[in-house]
């Protein structure tokens, strides 16, 4: 059985296309939007509205911390705009186009920057949306957990803490914990390129630790300053390299 995993797709429709080649299934675990490309700020939502030097200037005062001075900003630019009317229409060119890109089959979950509401909308028949739920893959039980948690960002689908552990205690026991932000281990979490900790969960570190799955699979953090880790058993592995990489992370058994 083999099995490519991807995660922050972030636009890259065309590589998601080929990304199923050789493999018996596809697993993706969120953020197929590309709001704004912190690597290459001419791509995404924010560049095409607003322009180029709008989007160095909201990535300078992010990755700055300054998140206030960047709320101004994004106020000021969205004066006289529909918000809510300019994102939907965005995002549903860019779900059109990638979730046409999944293979048969895949199996998906949210990111943080996704929008669960579209989703059922875009997904194929080939394609199954799970979230706080399992399903089997070649004999093995995989686990979803899609969104993030709470951050000053104010991304599209983040949750409470409660929340997202009543959907990690969801699954129970399985033989892969698929999510899309990682376990709460500092070195997993820190981004090197944003000089920040990401959001990791307790709740995911503790399932680790209780089930002891064999793999802990998840994104979220572009630049990690470790990609692996093991806990007891569980090998932790950053697969969120797919929009800089262009290539999945492959589980073959």
């Amino acid at each position: 059985m083999r099995v490519h995993v991807v995660s922050d797709v972030h636009g890259a429709a065309e590589a998601l296309a080929r990304a199923g080649e050789g493999a018996d299934a596809l697993v993706c675990l969120g953020d197929l939007v590309l709001f704004l490309d912190y690597a290459d700020h001419s791509r995404g939502i924010f560049p095409d509205l607003f322009g180029v030097e709008n989007a160095d200037r909201m990535v300078e005062l992010r990755t700055a911390r300054r998140f206030e001075d960047a709320r101004i900003l994004d106020r000021q630019l969205w004066e006289g705009i529909d918000r809510r009317g300019a994102i939907e229409s965005a995002v549903r060119r860019q779900y059109a186009e990638l979730f046409a890109a999944f293979p048969t089959p895949t199996y998906a979950t949210y990111g943080n920057v996704d929008v669960p509401d579209l989703w059922q909308e875009y997904a194929a028949p080939g394609t199954t949306v799970l979230d706080g739920t399992t399903a089997e893959i070649g004999g093995r039980v995989f686990g979803f957990v899609g969104g993030g948690l709470r951050t000053a960002m104010r991304t599209p689908y983040e949750v409470s803490e409660e929340d997202y552990a009543a959907k990690v205690a969801a699954l129970g026991p399985v033989d892969v914990l698929c999510s899309h932000i990682p376990p709460a281990i500092p070195e997993l979490c820190y981004d090197t390129t944003a000089r920040r900790f990401e959001r990791g969960s307790q709740a995911l570190l503790d399932a680790v630790r209780s089930i002891q799955p064999k793999y802990a699979l998840f994104g979220h953090v572009h630049q990690p300053l470790i990609a692996r880790t093991r806990v007891g058993r569980t090998e932790c592995v950053n697969v969120g390299h797919f929009n800089h990489t262009r290539t999945p992370w492959v589980l073959e058994w």
